[in-house]
This record gives C-alpha cells, sequence and structure tokens, in this order.
C-alpha cells in the first residue's frame, strides 16, 4: 500500500491537470482569436493625413484609398467645407474617416487623438501635410528684411512648425502600438512635409524669412523627435519630405518663374512621396528627402 500511496497522488495531480487543460486552452484561444480579429480588422494598417481638406494632403488621401489597403483618417480645420473630402467618402464609405483637427488649437488635436484611439487602436503612418505660404492682406513672403513683421513670424511658426509637431505629440502612443502592428512592416512612419528652402546648407539666394524660418524649425523639430524616438528604441522612423515645386493654392502665387518641367502635379509629386514614405526603414529615421529620393542637407 505505501508503494501505491505516491502513484494514487500523481493520478490526482494529473486528473486535475487535465480537467485545467481544456480551460486553459480556451483561454489560449481566446486571446489569439482576439489579436487575429484585431489584425484583420485593419489589415494594411492606419493611414493620418493632416491637413487632407485640399492640394497634397488631399490627393495623399486619394492615392492611399484608391491604391492601397488599410484604413484612412483625414483630419482638416473644417472638414465641412472639404468638398473633395465629401466626394472621396461617397466612394470609400468604410475606409475613410474625416475629423476636424485645427493645428493652431491643441485641444482638437487632443480630441483626433481621443477619436483614433477608440475607433483604431493605433496608427501606422502619420503624414502632416498641413502649411501655409502667403495668406492675402495677412501674410506674404517677404523679399527684404525691411518687410519682416512679429505677426508672420510667428504665424508661419505655429502652423508650420508647432503644428505638426503637437500632432506627433499626441499621435505618439498610437504610433508607438502601430509600429508593424496590421501591416508588414516593423516600424510605424511619420512624414512631415518640409521644403528644400528650409535647408540651412542649401540656402544660397535669401528672402521668404517667415516661411524658410518655419521650415527649418521643423527640420531641426524633427530631428529632435527622431533622436528621442531611436533613444527610447520605439518603432517609429520619423522622416521630411520635399515635394517640388507643386501646382496648387499654395504655389500658385509663385509659379511665374517656375520652369514648366519643374511644375509638378499633385499626383506625380505624392506618388513620389508615397513610395519613399511606404519604403521606408528603421535606419531612415531623421533624414531629410527631395520628392526623387535624394537626400537634403540640413
Amino acid at each position: 500500500m505505501y508503494k501505491l500511496r505516491p502513484l494514487l497522488f500523481l493520478n490526482q495531480q494529473c486528473s486535475s491537470m487535465v480537467a485545467m487543460r481544456p480551460l486553459r486552452l480556451m483561454r489560449i484561444m481566446s486571446q489569439r482569436a482576439s489579436l487575429s480579429s484585431s489584425a484583420g480588422k485593419w489589415e494594411g494598417g492606419v493611414s493620418m493625413v493632416q491637413g487632407a481638406s485640399r492640394g497634397i494632403g488631399l490627393e495623399f488621401v486619394k492615392q492611399l484609398l484608391e491604391k492601397e489597403k488599410g484604413h484612412v483618417v483625414a483630419s482638416c480645420r473644417n472638414p465641412e467645407g472639404a468638398t473633395g473630402l465629401h466626394h472621396l467618402k461617397s466612394k470609400f464609405a468604410q475606409r475613410l474617416s474625416v475629423l476636424q483637427l485645427d493645428v493652431t488649437n491643441e485641444s482638437t488635436i487632443e480630441q483626433s487623438a481621443k477619436s483614433i484611439s477608440e475607433r483604431y487602436g493605433s496608427l501606422n503612418f502619420l503624414i502632416n501635410a498641413s502649411g501655409i505660404l502667403s495668406i492675402p492682406q495677412v501674410l506674404q513672403p517677404e523679399t527684404t528684411l525691411r518687410k519682416v513683421e512679429k505677426s508672420s513670424l510667428m504665424l508661419a511658426y505655429e502652423v508650420n512648425a508647432v503644428g505638426p509637431v503637437l500632432v506627433i505629440k499626441h499621435m505618439w502612443p498610437l504610433l508607438k502600438d502601430g509600429g508593424g502592428s496590421g501591416t508588414d512592416r516593423d516600424v510605424a512612419v511619420v512624414a512631415n512635409l518640409s521644403a528644400r528652402v528650409g535647408s540651412i546648407g542649401d540656402n544660397r539666394l535669401g528672402g521668404w524669412h517667415s516661411y524658410r524660418a518655419s521650415k527649418t524649425a521643423l527640420n531641426q523639430l524633427t530631428r529632435n523627435i527622431s533622436v528621442e524616438f531611436a533613444r527610447r528604441k520605439d518603432p517609429i522612423t520619423c522622416i521630411l519630405l520635399h515635394p517640388g515645386t507643386v501646382d496648387t493654392d499654395l504655389s500658385k502665387p509663385f509659379q511665374r518663374n517656375v520652369p514648366e518641367n519643374k511644375l509638378f502635379t499633385t499626383e506625380f509629386s505624392v506618388q513620389k512621396l508615397l513610395s519613399i514614405i511606404l519604403n521606408a526603414k528603421s535606419h531612415d529615421n531623421g533624414k531629410f528627402f527631395a520628392w526623387d529620393g535624394q537626400e537634403i542637407p540640413w
């Protein structure tokens, strides 16, 4: 009898473990099913285009919907007046979300981040496309120091530099969760639209003080963010993009001296830029690219 007791004890333990296995298996299978359905729900990932009501931003939304899989979040200051987005929404009702976001009002950025978190839970791509160059009776590119005004400098800095950085700040947790999830990528990508005129090393003409300095500020801030992401080992790559001179409302008043073959359509420019964004890797973090993929000096 003495020799049989350990065996009996073992048999009781085994029976108890066997009885518990179905519960554990059900739990594990449920967790895996949840993860699988979450990944499948947003197949192709989730992209956000900030400044999407017209021009380059609108074209990004259009090409992401027409040429790529996944969902797109388009944000702009006045969604009700964004007729281009309304048209795309009618064609891609299930894949396109439109949010109100004003880069000069941080509370709208916070609300957008909350909405994206509740609906999608993560972001795989963030494209900051908003920007100003001129506003009639308010802001004009300065051809001389005599025309520089504090209000112009501050407005350009707020919209072109501060705004995109605040968007990244509030989307940061979503981007960390989006690094690799729902796509075949290992990093989420932040792409800030800058301009070659923001390069200090490439500046040989001067002028356009407010616009040029605001883009230089955006470049430095983006570089700072990329360094922090790398130090924290966040799965996010941050890049800057120069779209070339594109035929949009922003450049319309200044196209007179642009050679015909150097004035790009939005379709051409965005096609080139989107290729850079979709192919960006972790080693591209902090780089500044022109539309043709060439790196631009800082």
